[in-house]
């Protein structure tokens, strides 16, 4: 095993050959820098068009970008052949998704490492970025979930009497937001919706009950939310 090892990690024909523990320092903290980077984003984020894949990719890249620049290592020649691999790769393929961007950069990487003759650096890039696809793709992250149901109902009493809907709404929720109201001169009342975190999403059908109960509220649906980001 230790000959294994020793083998392995002698793989490296280049003319500069490769500093394999600076490699995976390298690897980590670009790992850690686009967790963070994509958390933030993730908090941040208002826009209406939400997407995870782009949420992985900014986890993915900055690991890309990491090796990209350990197998130039200031080869000019590497640099054009990486712009025109890239380039051909872009043209005959129109990409509409950041992580496929991500993973054609990661072939054309690793596949650069193994050309150039750092065959080590190839294995070990291709090991930890498919193992940072495996885990962004079993921890589902990126995904945003801020509600659990939405409630739209017809309010029928005054306005100031709605305190009476939003006690209930309170009890049963952790967060809840009026998502629209609307209000018609030809029909009396008021068509009201409500988007919820619920405490225990199992006993929604409590929830309902109690609207149900409370006079004035007619019409009364409920939808589950579904998830907010673009697959």
């Amino acid at each position: 095993m230790d000959d294994f090892l020793n083998l392995f990690f002698s793989a490296d024909y280049s003319a500069q050959p490769m500093n394999i523990p600076a490699f995976l320092l390298g690897l980590c903290l670009a790992f850690l820098g686009g967790m963070a980077l994509s958390a933030t984003y993730m908090t941040t984020h208002r826009g209406l068009s939400y997407s995870r894949a782009f949420v992985n990719s900014l986890v993915v890249i900055p690991m890309v970008v990491s090796v990209v620049m350990m197998v130039l290592n200031n080869n000019l020649v590497t640099a054009f052949g990486l712009m025109a691999v890239f380039a051909v790769v872009r043209f005959r393929n129109v990409l509409r998704d950041t992580l496929d961007t991500s993973y054609v950069l990661s072939v054309l990487v690793v596949g650069m490492a193994c050309g150039t003759q750092r065959f080590s650096l190839g294995v070990v890039a291709a090991i930890t970025i498919i193992a940072t696809m495996f885990f962004l793709w079993y921890t589902n992250y990126g995904s945003r979930h801020r509600f659990d149901i939405i409630v739209n109902l017809h309010w029928e009493r005054p306005l100031a009497d709605l305190e009476l809907v939003r006690r209930v709404l309170q009890r049963h929720s952790h967060t809840m937001q009026c998502a629209s109201q609307r209000s018609s001169d030809v029909a009396a009342g008021t068509d009201l919706s409500y988007r919820l975190l619920l405490r225990n999403p199992d006993i929604s059908d409590s929830l309902l009950a109690e609207l149900r109960e409370v006079t004035g509220v007619s019409r009364l649906t409920a939808l589950k939310a579904q998830e907010e980001s673009e697959l």
